[in-house]
């Protein structure tokens, strides 16, 4: 257990520099944006008094590595400060918005996991067979085609023209449980094409490596049945880069929501940054890209600890 911890407490500092280095570049990103941030606020009606005013507000009539250390000193307590279009504050927009992203995407993932499992088991128990080449196209061509062009041909066919979910995922508060899983169906649809491939595939080539072990082999010279051998013999064996890669998955679907949000106008925090984006309303966006990457962070290091804790070789690398 002491290996194991000091793994995971290594890794955890590895991933909080990583986090203080993106930090800096969000921060930059901003800094460096040509033209004035006070102008493009207010506009070019705005006069000298008002711009100076705001530019105090903003705090940039200080130096920018004193603003970048209050802001990250206030991002770690929470505090994200105040949007420049409402006026309120930040992480309270955030609050609700993030709830509805972990939604939608533990609604794909409750879908994409299992499907993906299921599959990649099957397709290495039939291995080079029909089955298996027709499902390595089909998940090639989901995985190669953007999300958004996805979404929008589950839109034309499934909501247009069959009618039977809709086309905007439009919730709140006052919804079901079923109202919302039928309103965000096609969303979550779109991002289980995406994601069930990697799955799939990883699993799928994890069993076929373990087929050629001696134990598998000894398994089938006793007349074992193929499904009993990949079950109770392959695929526990299997399961630290299926982890790995569910992990890294889970983390797409939370970070790489933007396009699918605004296809279907679902009120999620990618929605929410595009349109802080379009408003240039920079604190929600610095919140929403530092939250994304201490989201993806947070879900490797999960990734990095199951495949520790499910293969005993890399907690003594040596």
């Amino acid at each position: 257990m002491g290996d194991i911890a000091g793994i995971v407490l290594k890794r955890l500092g590895l991933g909080l520099i990583t986090l203080l280095v993106i930090s800096i570049i969000i921060f930059g990103a901003v800094e460096f944006l040509p033209g004035d941030l006070a102008q493009a606020v207010l506009g070019q009606g705005a006069t000298e008094e008002n711009l100076a005013a705001f530019r105090k507000q903003l705090g940039l009539d200080r130096a920018a590595p004193i603003r970048y250390f209050e802001w990250l000193g206030n991002a770690v307590t929470g505090d994200f400060g105040n949007s420049l279009v409402s006026q309120k504050p930040v992480s309270e927009a955030i609050g609700e918005r993030f709830g509805n992203t972990l939604f939608l995407a533990l609604y794909a993932a409750c879908i994409a996991v299992p499907i993906a499992i299921f599959l990649g088991v099957l397709v290495a128990l039939y291995r080079n067979s029909v089955f298996d080449r027709v499902a390595n196209v089909m998940t090639l061509t989901s995985i190669s085609s953007p999300e958004f062009f996805l979404g929008y041909i589950l839109i034309l066919f499934i909501s247009v023209k069959w009618e039977m979910f809709p086309a905007i995922a439009k919730i709140d508060d006052g919804m079901t449980l079923m109202e919302k899983l039928n309103r965000t169906f096609l969303p979550a649809l779109t991002m289980v094409l995406v994601v069930v491939a990697h799955m799939m595939r990883m699993t799928r080539a994890s069993i076929i490596n373990l087929l050629a072990s001696p134990y598998v082999e000894m398994a089938r010279l006793k007349g074992v049945p193929a499904w009993k051998v990949i079950v109770k013999h392959t695929l526990p064996n299997a399961w630290a880069p299926v982890i790995n890669v569910i992990a890294m998955n889970l983390a797409y679907l939370i970070t790489g929501v933007v396009l699918v949000e605004v296809v279907f106008v679902y009120p999620g925090i990618g929605q929410m940054l595009v349109d802080s984006v379009s408003k240039r309303d920079f604190p929600v966006v610095q919140a929403c890209c530092l939250i994304f990457a201490a989201t993806f962070i947070l879900l490797n290091l999960a990734a990095d600890v199951g495949s520790i804790l499910t293969n005993p070789r890399l907690r003594h690398p040596k």
